[in-house]
């Protein structure tokens, strides 16, 4: 895909989030640690699930590739963030500015789709134990997977295919740290009313399905737990609590800033910054903390990497 050449603008100036120069500077602290939080926390789940065999099932692979989406969730803007808070120009060119949209919607599409293929995998492994193995073999994880990267891929191309054509010719301050696709659109010079509801029926669409099929699933689970002996049921609803607290996390930020995208709310920034940093760095943290066979596997690793270290 080329770059558009009708644009007069080469680049696009980001208010960030504060104009105050020591609050930009506590910021870039604050962000800087949760930030390497997220990251460290996402491929420390990534290296446990290689690493420990007991922890090579379905719901762990997918688990793995949760993380890795995580990762690239909190790094596609972040970066630019916590160094932007010690520049005075805040600006991004016009092809980075269309990087940002496009990976923004790859990932944020991917991570959708993944949690519907996760909410599958627990739906077969409470309602149909004795299949699960079977239903849930490898070639069928690494499907959902490809899957969820390819919608999420065909989800931004379609934002991207016309955005990038757009006339840019004089307004190019974005209000935000990152560019948001709805935020561009507003820059642009021409009646944007119908790239706006295509921007709308798209997000909305891909967000609606997700979520309906998720609803669906965990309704199906809740069930299906209710109606069995307490027996053995702890687990499972433990490990649904963790599922369900991911899925509020995310689609809870996103409603917010697809249902009014075009106009002006001051709550904007703060959801865009939950969605791109708090939830990166929250997902570890719930499946460790209600999962005890991650945290058992992530004290083997620990002990096996200070058994190493006193060996050498």
């Amino acid at each position: 895909m080329e770059w558009s050449n009708k644009s007069v603008v080469t680049e696009f100036i980001l208010l960030g989030l504060s104009s105050s120069w020591g609050l930009q500077l506590s910021l870039f602290f604050v962000f800087s640690l949760f930030y390497g939080a997220a990251v460290l926390g996402n491929l420390l789940i990534i290296l446990t699930v290689i690493t420990d065999s007991r922890l090579h099932s379905p719901m762990y692979f997918l688990l793995s590739n949760l993380s890795f989406i995580d990762v690239c969730q909190s790094t596609f803007a972040t970066p630019k963030m916590i160094a932007d808070f010690l520049s005075e120009q805040k600006t991004i060119t016009f092809e980075g500015c269309m990087s940002q949209i496009f990976f923004l919607h790859v990932f944020g599409g991917s991570e959708m789709v993944l949690l519907v293929a996760m909410a599958y995998d627990r739906y077969i492994a409470i309602c149909k134990p004795l299949h699960y193995m079977t239903i849930m073999s490898r070639r069928v994880c690494t499907i959902l997977v490809s899957a969820s990267w390819v919608i999420g891929i065909l989800h931004s191309v379609s934002h991207l295919v016309f955005t990038v054509n757009l006339p840019f010719c004089g307004p190019n301050k974005v209000d935000n740290f990152f560019c948001d696709l709805p935020l561009v659109i507003k820059l642009a010079c021409l009646d944007t009313y119908f790239l706006e509801i295509m921007v709308l029926t798209n997000s909305g669409l891909l967000s609606i399905i997700c979520f309906i099929l998720l609803l669906i699933s965990y309704t199906i689970i809740l069930v299906t737990i209710r109606n069995r002996s307490s027996t053995g049921t702890s687990k499972a609803l433990s490990t649904l609590s963790a599922h369900v607290t991911v899925v509020v996390l995310f689609f809870g930020p996103l409603i917010f800033i697809y249902i009014w995208p075009f106009d002006s709310f001051p709550i904007d920034k703060f959801i865009s910054v939950f969605f791109t940093v708090f939830t990166p760095f929250l997902n570890p943290i719930i499946y460790t903390l209600r999962n005890e066979e991650v945290k058992a596997a992530m004290r083997k690793l620990r002990s096996r990497h200070i058994g190493s270290k006193q060996i050498s």
